[in-house]
């Protein structure tokens, strides 16, 4: 696929992630992620967010979004800009979610990193602001 296919694919599921807020998992298993994906996540699963970790295992990375829904409800998801070169595209926005336990909303910018094969993603990498995370998440 095209650089640009790979920006339109993930446009359509960030779309469909904020649209849902969160609750449609299964359009990135069965739209964007590959057989075999590379995922990686900044805290590599500190006590706070465990479940924002490194998974080399399609099947294991279904734990990240059960961890997340479970302790988090999205309040936004907003993926604003695209750029493309070749197999990989860099994502950048902003989301918010609200911490199930302590109802305090973690805002935040978010950049994601993905690298495609054959118009499915094999690596992804996540980077936002932690202390705002983990600010959300102390009661």
């Amino acid at each position: 696929m095209s650089s640009e296919a790979n920006v339109q694919l993930l446009k359509e599921a960030y779309r469909e992630w904020s649209d849902s807020k969160g609750q449609n998992v299964d359009y990135w298993f069965d739209n964007v992620i590959g057989p075999q994906i590379k995922f990686d996540s900044i805290p590599q699963g500190d006590a706070a967010v465990p479940f924002a970790r490194s998974y080399d295992d399609r099947t294991a990375l279904r734990g990240y979004f059960n961890g997340l829904l479970a302790d988090w409800s999205m309040q936004y998801y907003t993926m604003s800009e695209f750029v493309a070169q070749g197999d990989t595209v860099i994502a950048r926005g902003e989301c918010a979610w609200t911490n199930k336990k302590t109802n305090k909303v973690a805002k935040t910018p978010k950049i994601d990193y993905w690298r495609f094969e054959d118009g499915k993603a094999v690596e992804f990498h996540e980077y936002f602001d932690t202390a705002k995370v983990y600010g959300a998440t102390v009661p």
